[in-house]
């Protein structure tokens, strides 16, 4: 799956609000979808490899012998699920990044969804 269709079927997840592929190296974009007015997804997207970062920082530090699967961070109105590219088929420094309205969604299964996306995805 391309990264345009990879970003339409996580648009598709119930509950979704954006969604974006990012490199955690860079900072960049590879692709985003929806959004708005109210959530830039560039933005978001490049300000959420920061935290990716640190947190790689300290496993390294720590000496964690593991890999992050997902990385959540829960708003009162919001989910924000990044997760990992850890495919044999993608590169390794690459994130997935879905916003979703917490009202509407179902977190189990909008990570179910991500992780097929992720498994599908040909960077």
């Amino acid at each position: 799956m391309n990264i345009d269709t990879a970003l339409k079927e996580a648009m598709s997840i119930a509950g979704a609000v954006g969604a974006a592929l990012v490199d955690y190296e860079s900072g960049m974009s590879l692709g985003t979808s929806g959004g708005g007015d109210w959530l830039n997804m560039e933005i978001a997207a490049a300000g959420n490899t920061e935290i990716v970062r640190s947190k790689l920082r300290v496993m390294s530090t720590l000496a964690l012998n593991d890999d992050i699967e997902d990385i959540l961070i829960t708003l009162h109105r919001q989910y924000h699920l990044i997760r990992l590219m850890n495919t044999a088929k993608s590169r390794s420094s690459l994130f997935l990044y879905l916003v979703l309205e917490r009202d509407l969604a179902n977190l189990a299964l909008a990570r179910h969804q991500l992780k097929r996306i992720e498994s599908s995805l040909l960077v």
